[in-house]
């Protein structure tokens, strides 16, 4: 991918309000909630969605856009993302870029683009991977605690020390690279990045994928220029000083992830001998797997094969014995189990020939799981940050489009969770649709309507 010092080009713009006669502006006392606008149209204040139909104003979903600067695309625009240390930090930054490119490529813009992450990160090596120039400076964790000793435990003082020589060298990076806008996506290295931005006046954008802001967000929040988050129920839990500038864009899915085909995952692990008419169980702990669920299946497999066509990705360091669990099985079961360490490519295909998936509930997980629409069990990892992953679980149960495994889990629990989700396809289906309800497949477009606003303020 050609971001950095290469040469991109952007979309066609599209029109500003200001040429339709439409502008849109906050209730003096209004919160960042849809009902909390106004709109004037031709000077005159349209409240309801009718009025605004009667007079021919543009409609998409009853909101008001979240950039009205986008149709003036820049022929050069300059992007610092800062951000990573995960999967789930770099990923959603590496697509808004990509959308970003995209989006300028289209009329003849550039886009340049610095990465400042941290050495050890994996935005270290995923940057340099897709073409992105890339910058590394100092920084800390934080060992979180509910003890306060704990919090301030020798190493928790020492990498906190490092975050002002962070700052010191991301303002540079920053001040030498003179970006429109800073995008910040979360992990420990988007403090100093984002401190360094407001030193140099630059606007800052904060990406949140969580339900609740991350610890680097909300150090972050009271001095970001706009704040997206992928949750319409994160806006609630937002500082009250802060609402005005946010927005729900989701959080950002790989367009691949979106465009995968059922048949195509039969060819591609040529399971020729799975029983279509069963449903199918897409298993995943993540890409080094999970002893924990590859535990409580291998305690399940035989029942779960009796009802299912499973496909477990259980993690390169679990696939002997996953595969050593197979090998004890009758064969008719055993034809309907396909264990791998490793799901590349084919990844989307799978997704897609999957009807149930269980899983861990990280944010990218979950993004991606709702806007395919997928029915899902989810056991959250307990030593997740702030415990995010059983909150993000919580959520999608709360509103029915999840079934979460919230407390110690054992194979009798996942077999009750499984079960009806595999013999009641309605059941199944329902689940499905609520899921695909809180998806947001438009993501990182509209995210970059975000970054492209934010420039223009």
């Amino acid at each position: 991918m050609d971001v950095a010092g290469r040469r991109a080009r952007s979309s066609a713009p599209a029109r500003h309000p200001a040429e339709t006669g439409l502008s849109h502006r906050r209730r003096p006392d209004a919160d960042s909630t849809a009902n909390s606008q106004l709109w004037t149209w031709q000077g005159q204040q349209l409240t309801t969605r009718q009025e605004r139909q009667e007079r021919g104003v543009p409609i998409s979903d009853g909101k008001p856009s979240v950039n009205s600067a986008n149709s003036h695309i820049p022929q050069e625009f300059r992007l610092v993302v800062t951000g990573g240390g995960t999967g789930g930090h770099t990923y959603p930054a590496l697509t808004a870029v990509r959308t970003l490119q995209a989006r300028l490529a289209a009329s003849g813009g550039t886009l340049e683009v610095l990465w400042i992450g941290t050495a050890d990160g994996l935005e270290a090596r995923v940057a340099p991977a897709e073409g992105i120039a890339f910058t590394s400076v100092a920084t800390g964790k934080i060992r979180r605690s509910r003890n306060l000793v704990r919090m301030l435990s020798r190493a928790n003082v020492r990498d906190m020390a490092r975050v002002p020589l962070g700052v010191v060298q991301a303002r540079k990076a920053i001040a030498d690279f003179r970006p429109d806008v800073v995008l910040a996506t979360g992990g420990y290295v988007a403090v100093p990045a984002g401190i360094a931005a407001r030193l140099c006046r630059r606007p800052l954008v904060l990406h949140e994928q969580t339900v609740r802001l991350g610890l680097a967000n909300r150090r972050l929040a009271a001095t970001a220029t706009r704040i997206a988050v992928s949750s319409e129920s994160t806006l609630a839990l937002l500082p009250a000083a802060v609402r005005d500038v946010a927005v729900v864009t989701g959080n950002p899915v790989r367009p691949e992830v979106l465009a995968g085909h059922a048949d195509k995952g039969i060819e591609a692990l040529g399971v020729h001998a799975f029983d279509r008419r069963l449903p199918t169980v897409y298993v995943t702990g993540g890409a080094q797997g999970s002893q924990q669920i590859n535990g409580l299946i291998g305690d399940t497999l035989p029942w779960l094969l009796g009802r299912a066509n499973v496909v477990h990705q259980c993690g390169p360091a679990h696939a002997d014995r996953m595969r050593q669990h197979a090998a004890c099985l009758p064969p008719d079961l055993a034809n309907r189990y396909y264990v791998t360490g490793f799901l590349g490519p084919e990844l989307p295909d799978v997704l897609a020939l999957a009807d149930v998936v269980i899983s861990r509930s990280g944010a990218g997980t979950l993004a991606e799981l709702t806007a395919l629409g997928k029915a899902a069990v989810l056991i959250p990892l307990a030593t997740s940050a702030g415990d995010e992953q059983a909150h993000n679980a919580g959520h999608l149960q709360q509103a029915g489009a999840a079934v979460a495994l919230l407390d110690k889990v054992t194979s009798h629990h996942l077999r009750d969770a499984v079960g009806p989700l595999l013999t009641d396809a309605d059941l199944r289906r329902g689940i499905a649709e609520r899921a695909r309800a809180h998806g947001r497949p438009d993501a990182a477009d509209r995210l970059v309507d975000v970054i492209l606003a934010a420039a223009s303020r």
